[in-house]
């Protein structure tokens, strides 16, 4: 329901805004050329870093696109521990993936998928040069590779049958791949994983000589397994202690239900009994992390079950007496991206605090130090044997960057150059952070984008960007999806708030939209628009709004609500909340019950965007993927009969090869020019009678 929603905020506005022109994408007057979504995806992107012992080498992934190809390549890069040195160091036709140094610092093992593979395998190589030698050759695969301490082995995930031994996997997938008979059958959750089904495969952790030879089964003999959906990557799944005589894992203590309760359990290596640390408490617990002396067993611990953004706890198990102690009780941050100091004393993590994230000093016993602050978000931390922690920089005009951080002041200093001949030639626009009065009269911080050449005397159309989530915060950094600057390119001023219900502001502003989905969001971004209608550069006649996942859920809300919006995106929506318990998604929410419950039937009548139809009367263009299990494609042709039947003007964007996110070059390039069409028809400069 559109435009009467700024009627009042105008009329408060300090003085009337005068008749300006408006200004509209224009060719780059600095000679250089304009952040297109062609120019974004010649962008090589750098991945998590792995640093020697002894600090001397960093070695990471980069992968560069080819459109015409439209795929990526990936080859591991080195850099000498000051910048120096940079080039390639794998350049096998093959991807090449999760480098990991060895304890003595002179090879590299790694994930490749190279000739006669049948999947991906297990590599090493020498630091010094030479050829990479496989060390499996298992038809299931392999990923997450980790070095026992000695040097001696590496441990590995593996998704295997449970039923048969490692030799004979390969068979079985073969004779399914050539069944005619293609039924599945489930007895218990979950049937989907984002973008593939789950079939009765199981996530284990294996082990290998590193001279080579039989391949070990670490968690089989437990009769537990990792999480089943654990498809994105297991890397934080498991840890081996440091005298490799003990493994942790997660795993689901009670995988017959239908939510899951993942504890953190150990098992000596070799052994067949596994110890679960974690079994008083209901909710989920991950991330185990050995410290380098061997003393403690770090994780992070939530409360609520089924609430995937609870406050992730640092919790620390002494390992000599067994007691369990939570760490940093007063502050309210998650944890994330951690790892040991070298003294054993301390964690460095990659926390999310108030739009940026941040490298923080995490001292047992201590209080925690924000290190890096809020000028550029700083993640995928590695940390060298002298004390050396690097890891990736980034802002919205700076891609991940290889950096070092300086642990005591803060500072960081670049190490890869590998994109900045393109970026120097590259006509970015500025941004800067803002803060406005939102919902329950509460501040909201947003990010706010400007075009090149930003001319405070002219006025600009503004796209109101909507993060997904709901629960993940947008922070600085250089998104390859939604890009703003791209959308900057266009001549648009675009802005993201972090809404309530966002991460990084504290539990209770990230738990204040539960279960009420919609109502603080929607106020949040409607009291956004009213802030740029104030603004003397924003033609507030101009106005649009989009998002994706959670975003595009909040733009059919606002879709059915008033709203100052003339055109609205809605990519990978949930538009119906009954429909959505057939997702992937439907396993992490028992926290409120079932929509056949009672108490939920007036609530879920509010939040779900369908029950608003009637009120539909905005453009709206509508884009999902066929391989969206996350957000099942139903949603986009439910939102997009219904507009077709009441005759509002629409658009159904569909990608058969896609999931919940557009990750194929040509496809991306296709998204955007749709979404740029999609302003052009809907948002163009109103004639002057």
């Amino acid at each position: 329901m559109i435009r009467s929603v700024l009627a009042l905020a105008l009329l408060a506005a300090c003085a009337p805004l005068a008749a300006q022109s408006t200004a509209a994408a224009t060719p780059a007057t600095t000679g250089k050329q304009p952040f297109t979504i062609e120019r974004s995806w010649q962008i090589q992107r750098i991945g998590q870093p792995t640093i020697s012992p002894d600090g001397s080498r960093i070695v990471a992934p980069v992968t560069r696109f080819d459109m015409e190809q439209d795929r990526g390549f990936t080859d591991l890069w080195i850099w000498n521990a000051d910048g120096s040195g940079q080039r390639a160091f794998t350049t096998h036709a093959s991807n090449d993936s999760s480098p990991v140094f060895s304890p003595d610092g002179r090879f590299i093992a790694f994930i490749a998928q190279r000739e006669n593979d049948k999947a991906p395998q297990l590599y090493v190589i020498a630091v010094d040069g030479g050829e990479a030698r496989r060390l499996t050759n298992l038809a299931t695969g392999v990923q997450s590779p980790k070095w026992f301490a000695d040097g001696s082995r590496l441990a590995f995930v593996s998704r295997v049958f449970d039923d048969l031994p490692l030799a004979e996997q390969g068979k079985r997938l073969e004779e399914r791949a050539e069944s005619k008979m293609t039924a599945r059958v489930w007895d218990r959750a979950p049937v989907t994983a984002w973008d593939q089904f789950v079939d009765e495969r199981e996530f284990h952790v294996f082990a290998v000589p590193f001279a080579g030879g039989d391949v070990q089964p670490l968690t089989q003999p437990t009769g537990l397994e990792l999480p089943r959906n654990a498809v994105q990557g297991t890397d934080s799944l498991f840890a081996i202690s440091p005298d490799g005589r003990e493994l942790a894992f997660v795993a689901d203590s009670n995988p017959a239900a239908n939510f899951t309760n993942n504890d953190v359990f150990t098992v000596p290596v070799g052994g067949r009994e596994a110890t679960n640390h974690t079994e008083a408490n209901q909710a989920g617990d991950g991330n185990p992390l050995y410290s380098p002396d061997g003393r403690y067993l770090a994780f992070v611990q939530q409360r609520i079950r089924g609430f995937y953004a609870d406050k992730e706890r640092v919790m620390l198990k002494d390992r000599r007496n067994g007691s369990i102690t939570e760490q940093f009780t007063d502050w309210d941050r998650s944890a994330n991206g951690l790892v040991w100091g070298n003294d054993s004393r301390r964690l460095w993590g990659a926390i999310d605090s108030a739009g940026t994230v941040r490298v923080y000093e995490l001292p047992i016993n201590g209080n925690p130090r924000d290190v890096t602050g809020e000028a550029a978000s700083v993640a995928n931390l590695a940390l060298a044997g002298n004390g050396t922690l690097v890891g990736l920089r980034q802002t919205f005009i700076e891609p991940p960057t290889l950096v070092r951080v300086n642990t005591r002041n803060g500072t960081t200093t670049k190490l890869s150059t590998i994109n900045d001949e393109l970026l120097a030639n590259t006509d970015f626009g500025t941004f800067e952070s803002v803060t406005y009065t939102g919902a329950n009269g509460q501040p909201i911080q947003m990010w706010v984008n400007y075009p090149p050449g930003f001319d405070p005397s002219k006025r600009y159309p503004l796209f109101k960007l909507i993060h997904g989530g709901p629960h993940n915060a947008i922070t600085n950094g250089m998104a390859f999806r939604w890009n703003a600057q791209v959308f900057g390119s266009w001549g648009y001023v675009t802005a993201w708030s972090n809404f309530h219900g966002s991460s990084g502001f504290g539990q209770a502003f990230t738990d204040s939209i539960n279960p009420n989905w919609a109502d603080k969001p929607y106020e949040d971004i409607i009291k956004a628009a009213e802030w740029f209608a104030q603004q003397p550069w924003i033609d507030r006649d101009r106005m649009v709004a989009g998002g994706g996942s959670y975003g595009g859920y909040l733009a059919t809300i606002i879709l059915g609500r008033e709203h100052p919006f003339r055109a609205l995106v809605a990519h990978a929506k949930v538009y119906n909340l009954y429909t959505q318990y057939g997702a992937d998604f439907a396993t992490e929410i028992p926290r409120f019950g079932g929509f056949w419950e009672p108490q939920n039937r007036e609530m879920l009548q509010r939040i779900s965007p369908h029950y608003h139809a009637a009120n539909f009367d905005t453009p709206t263009l509508v884009i999902h993927g066929q391989l969206d299990y996350r957000v099942p494609v139903n949603h986009a042709k439910e939102l997009y009969q219904t507009l077709l039947m009441k005759g509002v003007p629409t658009r159904f964007i569909y990608f058969p090869n896609e999931n919940h996110w557009i990750l194929r070059p040509q496809n991306s390039v296709f998204w955007y020019q749709q979404v740029y069409r999609w302003f052009q028809e809907h948002n163009a400069p109103r004639q002057t009678p």
